[in-house]
């Protein structure tokens, strides 16, 4: 009985070696393609479009094109592209659909997806649109279609949240209203904020989202989390951390990261660093405009309610020392930075710290 079990596993992996053989050799179901002919984009009937910042969500573009063609009945991937220039040198992607020939387009998404594109606020600009196809998980083949132009006039969308500090360890004690200074956002992580300054001894902090209201109110519970209370719920423990009896006097750099709901609170050596005697916002956005020095803490500048138009805006120092960097609203600023942009016509509270070079400009009314 052993040898003819032997002998039928010895037939057995044969078999099954001559099988895999065979389907290894099979390519009767390779998946073959022609050249792809590439989609076709229809005009959209008219030559500008100016959007509206009041009902965004009504339908601003809608877009339909010939399918293209891979000589396979099989679904194609199309993706909707904007630019700013005909090459489509930086193209950005405003829509993608699958086995379908059409879609359309919000105001809201129009304009986000022109901005992206470098179009700016309140300014005629030409858009440039075309449908590019792939095919299979891996956007394989891809075939671009005509490009159609429109004129685009984008409103401006502040997108940014900013937040204010309050507490017996901050300049403005526990009044939700007085000039309370601001985190400064990072130029390119639009939720992560620093504030680097002096803290009062033996006080504590949280953060509000607008000035003059409670909440939204930011704190932590558990020392190492962020929590916040939105409006309908309780609010949580202050910062540095829940329990203690409240920070040493000194200075801190204070980092917070709303994405992942983390925070750190670090001694920070401001020895050494002197203040400039005097610093004045300048630039062809505004006309000359004095800086404050904060009273609790002289390292923070400041110009309330300023009107700014398009342009671009410098720190300078009363040494002549100008200070800027060339991203807009927030960055960090350094002597012969570059002007900072100011991209849209707005009143601003404009702060500047000058241990570290941060700013921020909070348009007031967008």
């Amino acid at each position: 009985m052993m040898k003819n079990i032997k002998r039928f596993s010895a037939i057995t992996f044969i078999g099954v070696f001559m099988m895999l053989f065979n389907a290894c050799d099979d390519n009767s179901e390779l998946f073959t393609i022609s050249t792809p002919t590439a989609p076709v984009l229809a005009n959209v009937g008219f030559t500008e479009l100016e959007l509206d910042a009041v009902n965004t969500n009504n339908p601003a573009l809608t877009l339909d094109w010939e399918e293209a063609d891979y000589g396979q009945r099989a679904s194609i991937n199309y993706a909707v592209q904007f630019s700013s220039d005909n090459a489509f040198t930086a193209p950005v992607t405003a829509a993608t659909v699958t086995g379908q020939t059409t879609v359309t387009l919000s105001v809201s998404e129009v304009n986000a997806n022109a901005g992206s594109a470098g179009l700016n606020p309140f300014e005629w600009k030409a858009l440039y649109i075309r449908v590019v196809s792939t095919i299979g998980s891996r956007n394989s083949e891809a075939a671009a279609s005509n490009t159609i132009e429109i004129n685009v006039y984008p409103y401006f969308n502040y997108a940014f949240n900013d937040y204010f500090l309050v507490g017996d360890a901050t300049a403005p004690g526990w009044n939700n209203n007085s000039n309370n200074p601001p985190l400064y956002r990072d130029a390119t992580d639009s939720n992560l904020f620093y504030y680097t300054g002096r803290f009062s001894g033996g006080g504590h902090f949280k953060l509000l989202e607008t000035k003059g209201l409670w909440q939204p109110q930011w704190g932590t519970n558990d020392g190492s989390k962020i929590e916040v209370n939105p409006g309908t719920g309780s609010d949580p423990e202050r910062f540095p951390t829940a329990g203690a009896s409240g920070v040493t006097e000194g200075y801190y750099t204070f980092t917070i990261n709303f994405a992942s709901n983390t925070f750190s609170f670090a001694p920070f050596n401001a020895s050494g660093i002197t203040s400039p005697a005097s610093l004045t916002l300048q630039g062809s956005s505004t006309a000359n405009v004095t800086m404050t020095p904060l009273g609790f803490d002289g390292h923070q500048w400041y110009a309330n309610n300023v009107r700014l138009t398009p342009g671009a805006v410098e720190f300078v120092t009363g040494t002549g020392a100008r200070w800027g960097n060339t991203t807009s609203f927030s960055g960090v600023a350094t002597s012969g930075g570059g002007a900072i942009p100011v991209i849209v016509e707005d009143d601003y509270d404009v702060w500047f710290n000058d241990l570290t070079g941060r700013y921020i400009l909070i348009p007031l009314n967008l």
